[in-house]
């Protein structure tokens, strides 16, 4: 029995930045220091943040006054921004890069008042900080659509001059398909300069797919509300490759295994490497005998963190 490893896997520029930015207001101010939302969606990023003092909120009222407030990887909505500066909390943005790209496009489209659509998933954070950065007073608005069928609620003009972006973390290939059906839909459709879909996830997902062509099964590390985890689950499932996510080792089951010539193991972009190795190591006791790395795409990104905190 082989593990076959998927690269790239785990942590991303944006993820790296948003723990570093974390740990860095730790060791200069102290506990307890606040952060808006999950830095990451990780169990064990969470967990291992929380024992050194940092509290996750949801509802920045709450927060003290003149506290340490982080803003998350997955980015706020002007709202949030508002809110911190009435109760004049210290804020550090740990928003990635990519997702401030997506911000940055909506605040222009606004401006212009035109009608964008979002491409994403209802409820998650990068989308409520996305469609809470859409501020028109011309009547123009800013649409959440999670699937073609979406589509068909749509008042816009086929020949309105309309625009869409995307969650950084969604899947290439049911993106594709939302995009062909709006440009089929709309004659004037503005595009992102550069696609939205991050490059990292856009790595990690085909790093997966070729797994699927070698691999009898697949195990995704990665917590349940990963969206990019989610994805590289799907298009494992969709190849026909049974797949699983898993938050660590313990959720391992010989049974899965049996029988098994090789097993694929990858992790979402907020999944440290250290799971990936108590997994190896928890497969290695079931009989697993040779671990091989795959060749993949190599990524040597990385995004400043404030020079405050250098």
């Amino acid at each position: 029995m082989n593990i076959i490893l998927a690269n790239p896997r785990g942590f991303c520029a944006g993820v790296d930045r948003a723990i570093e930015i974390t740990n860095k207001a730790l060791d200069m101010f102290g506990a307890p220091i606040y952060v808006k939302h999950e830095i990451v969606h990780n169990k064990y990023v969470v967990d291992e943040l929380k024992e050194k003092g940092v509290i996750f909120i949801e509802d920045v009222k709450k927060v003290p006054s003149h506290s340490i407030l982080i803003y998350s990887a997955h980015g706020v909505s002007e709202e949030v921004i508002k809110l911190s500066k009435e109760n004049n909390l210290k804020v550090f943005n740990a928003t990635c890069p990519l997702v401030t790209k997506v911000h940055m496009e909506v605040y222009k489209l606004a401006a212009k008042n035109i009608n964008t659509i979002l491409i994403g998933h209802k409820g998650h954070p990068e989308v409520e900080g996305t469609l809470g950065r859409y501020n028109s007073n011309s009547g123009s608005k800013i649409t959440l659509i999670e699937n073609t069928k979406d589509l068909d609620r749509l008042n816009f003009d086929e020949d309105e001059e309309i625009a869409y972006v995307t969650q950084t973390t969604l899947s290439i290939d049911d993106t594709k398909n939302i995009i062909e059906t709006i440009k089929a839909k709309y004659k004037n459709v503005i595009e992102p300069v550069k696609g939205d879909i991050c490059y990292a996830t856009q790595n990690r997902q085909n790093a997966v797919k070729e797994l699927t062509k070698t691999c009898d099964i697949i195990f995704v590390v990665g917590s349940e509300n990963s969206s990019n985890s989610n994805r590289l689950k799907e298009i494992s499932t969709r190849a026909g490759v049974p797949s699983y996510l898993i938050d660590g080792a313990d959720d391992l089951d010989i049974v899965w295994v049996s029988n098994k010539k090789n097993i694929g193991l990858t992790a979402g972009a907020s999944a440290p490497e250290i799971l990936i190795q108590t997994i190896i190591n928890k497969l290695k006791s079931f009989g697993a005998l040779k671990v091989i790395e795959s060749d993949g795409v190599k990524e040597d990104i990385i995004f400043k963190i404030p020079k405050e905190l250098n």
